[in-house]
Formats: structure tokens, sequence, C-alpha cells
């Protein structure tokens, strides 16, 4: 159960100043010290309960008290799940960062990951222009899907519409996460002979020689657009190429471009040069 820190202000109206008998709140200095932090903190957690209090009067609930919460990752974009939240929930999910929801069968809340340790934690919640929907914006500690997908959402309907038999088996992907998927699949494909020309990822995937040279290249000529004042369409299509052939070795590696992603978002709060500085070398 939440804590209602209003109801905790209101019961210790009119009690003595310390949690201590009134003597050694008078002579313990140290110990009347302790006492003022403890009401510091309870004062800073009435005043963040009653702002969290006025943004869920601001949310525009139905008239069964609900909202829609959808989860996101934050590294990787991908819609995770949807579901149903009250006041309560999101003043949980708020003060837990756990991505809480509120179940309309068993009416009752609910955390993500309660039984199955996937929770989701929540980094920052967001509330559209509307104020009748929220984002719930985090990392996922494994799959979200109760069939152990990595999201609920894997079906696609233009592919069940054309018959396709990948339909209801293929996550919902952003570009990136396409090309990484192609990757991926061309790696699996690497281990098995192949008669024929192979790709040109396949390639670089079984030749490191061939794939350090070529990021290497990319990245001179991605630099060569700037140097040499090139056209400006130049750039995106050169980063592209680099973008590409590095998901490759990312691959090889057996590291994801999410991997890469948390990185850069863990460095936000610091320096480039703090960042370095503590660096493993």
């Amino acid at each position: 159960m939440a804590l209602s820190y209003n109801a905790l202000a209101q019961s210790l109206q009119g009690r003595s100043i310390c949690f201590i008998p009134k003597a050694y709140c008078i002579r313990d200095t140290k110990l009347r010290s302790r006492s003022n932090v403890v009401f510091a903190s309870i004062d800073k957690n009435i005043a963040l309960q009653a702002e969290v209090d006025s943004l869920l009067d601001r949310i525009k609930w139905d008239d069964k008290g609900l909202a829609v919460a959808i989860a996101q990752n934050v590294d990787t974009g991908a819609i995770l799940m949807q579901g149903f939240i009250n006041r309560e929930a999101l003043s949980t999910t708020i003060s837990s960062r756990k991505a809480t929801f509120f179940s309309r069968s068993r009416s009752t809340l609910w955390t993500k990951g309660e039984t199955s340790n996937n929770f989701i934690n929540i980094l920052d919640v967001y509330i559209d222009c509307d104020r009748d929907s929220i984002i719930y914006l985090g990392t996922p500690d494994g799959p979200t899907c109760h069939t152990g997908a990595e999201t609920c959402y894997y079906t696609s309907v233009f592919d069940q519409l054309n018959d396709d038999e990948a339909a209801g088996n293929k996550l919902a992907l952003t570009t990136l996460y396409s090309l990484e998927s192609v990757i991926s699949k061309r790696k699996e494909e690497s281990t098995v002979p192949q008669e024929g020309k192979p790709s040109w990822t396949r390639r670089l995937l079984t030749d490191d020689t061939l794939l350090c040279s070529k990021i290497r290249e990319e990245a001179d000529e991605l630099c060569r657009t700037l140097e040499d004042n090139e056209e400006a369409s130049r750039t995106p299509s050169e980063m592209a190429d680099l973008l590409y052939h590095s998901m490759v070795l990312l691959s090889k590696r057996d590291a994801k471009f999410e991997d890469v992603l948390e990185v850069l978002r863990k460095r936000f709060s610091q320096s480039g040069i703090q960042e370095k500085q503590n660096r493993t070398k």
C-alpha cells in the first residue's frame, strides 16, 4: 500500500517535535538534530505527494476512473505492452519506479514482473496532449509478454491479410531494429553451407579483415562529406553505410545496438572528459 504523507502529517499534529522522550529532545542536541531531519524529510514528502495529487487531478480518467498506459523501451523505442491504470496505479508507478497497472478483471493493482521478475523499470512518465493516455518510459528486465516474446506486439495485420506464414511471429520493429534483425538472420545462415554467391552481409560476417576495412573506408568517406563540403544529402548516405557495417561488427561481437544506446543514455549526465577518465584502461 502506498504511504499517504497527508495522513501522516495529520497524525503528527499536536505532538512533540521529536519521536523521543521530551527530556532527551531538549538536552540531547544530536538527537534533536536527527528529529529535525526526520521532519524535514516528512515535509518534503508531503510536498511531493501534493504535486502528485495535483497531477493526478489533471488526468482525464474515464467514467470508471481508468486511463490507458503504454510501456515503451527507452533505448529501442519498442512498444512493450499496454494496460489500464487508475489514480493509485499511476501514483504507485511514480513512487516505486516499477510499471504498475490496474486489473479490470480482478479489480486490483498489479506490477509488471511481480510473478516473473521481468519488471519494467520506469525512467519517466509522459502524458499525451489530451491527458487521457500515459506512456511509461523505461527499461525491461526481460521479456515483457507472458508468451515469452520481447514485446506483446508480434502479429502483423498486413501479413495476416496476405496469408504470410510469418504472421504472428514478427516483432513490430523500427527501421534500425529491422536491419539488426536481418543481420542476425544472415549470421545464423552463415554457419550453414551455401550454394551460389553469398550475400554481402554474409561475406562481411565471415571475413573480419574485409569488415574492418569497410568500416574504416566508410568512416573516411563520412568525414570527407564535411572536409570536401559535399552536398548535404551525401552525409546521411555515408552515415547509413557506416552504421550498417558497424552493426554487422556488433553482431559479429554478439552485441546489440540496444547496448550502444544504453551506454549513450548513461553518459547523458556526465561530461565527455569525465566519461573518458572513468573508462577501464
